[in-house]
């Protein structure tokens, strides 16, 4: 029986391994490996990226839009277009980050591969998640297209750029927040609860479809601790080129979550990629 036991200095060294952020630019050779591998189905994955949102665009758009006629000055669908936007980011990067994730680390044990080279096991989700955002911006952008292609233009160009860097932003927050679920999940089925307890009231909860002014109190109350209403109400000023009341709060709100929320998903996903 050994007694007076002190950790010795690889018991230390691996322990603050452990605790730091080991982050490099191999962050990169993960997303270019997503990139070659996402060239082999860049049709399919365009179709569906471009599937729902514009879904939406026309039977709400077009069809509701028909029936509201003006709202607030503009077309309804001068209204739904900033909001589809950044929901469509959100949905993107939310299933990368999701469903693939977790294929590529049950399924494929594509990151056991990776962290045995010098890509840490940071690295390796960090890269992830950039890819999710990426992924996010590109059904971003393709719904933007769409709705010029309808007749609803930004205020301006530099507000076109401002709102690509708007889905990037968001796409890195709601690919992390999957991560985390991810991080937790034993199957597939467990992404339901994530998906249609959080993700699908957000969707209708955020004022991407209709203003929240409205709704009860307590609805006003529970859309402010929404990631995506702050994204929309962000996204609404930058497309519109238009500030409104409170943009520093939401910005400010999206900032500090997804730092927190960032940092949360590389440390729990590494916790469960090294055991």
């Amino acid at each position: 029986m050994v007694q007076g036991w002190r950790a010795g200095p690889t018991t230390v060294c691996r322990a603050q391994e452990n605790t730091k952020m080991n982050l490099s630019y191999r962050i990169y050779y993960v997303f270019f490996r997503n990139l070659i591998s996402y060239k082999r189905f860049i049709v399919p994955t365009f179709i569906v990226s471009l599937g729902q949102p514009l879904f939406y665009l026309i039977t709400f758009g077009v069809g509701l839009g028909a029936y509201l006629g003006q709202f607030g000055g503009r077309s309804y669908l001068h209204f739904l277009v900033p909001g589809v936007l950044v929901s469509s980011v959100m949905m993107s990067s939310t299933f990368e980050c999701l469903y693939y994730t977790f294929v590529k680390m049950v399924h494929q044990k594509l990151y056991i591969s990776m962290i045995a080279t010098p890509v840490s096991a940071e690295d390796a989700v960090a890269g992830e998640i950039a890819w999710g955002a990426f992924r996010g911006l590109i059904s971003g952008s393709l719904m933007l297209v769409v709705a010029m292609l309808m007749g609803v233009f930004p205020a301006s160009i530099v507000n076109v750029l401002l709102l690509l860097l708007l889905m990037a932003f968001i796409g890195v927050l709601f690919g992390s927040l999957a991560m985390i679920v991810t991080s937790f999940a034993p199957t597939f089925d467990f992404f339901n609860y994530y998906t249609e307890l959080v993700i699908t009231p957000m969707l209708f909860f955020s004022g991407v479809f209709f203003p929240l002014d409205k709704f009860p109190g307590w609805v006003k109350v529970l859309a402010q601790f929404l990631p995506l209403t702050h994204a929309v109400n962000i996204s609404r000023a930058v497309f519109s080129g238009e500030a409104s009341p409170g943009l520093t709060g939401n910005l400010l709100y999206l900032v500090l979550l997804e730092a927190a929320a960032f940092y949360a998903g590389i440390k729990l996903m590494k916790r469960r990629l090294i055991k």
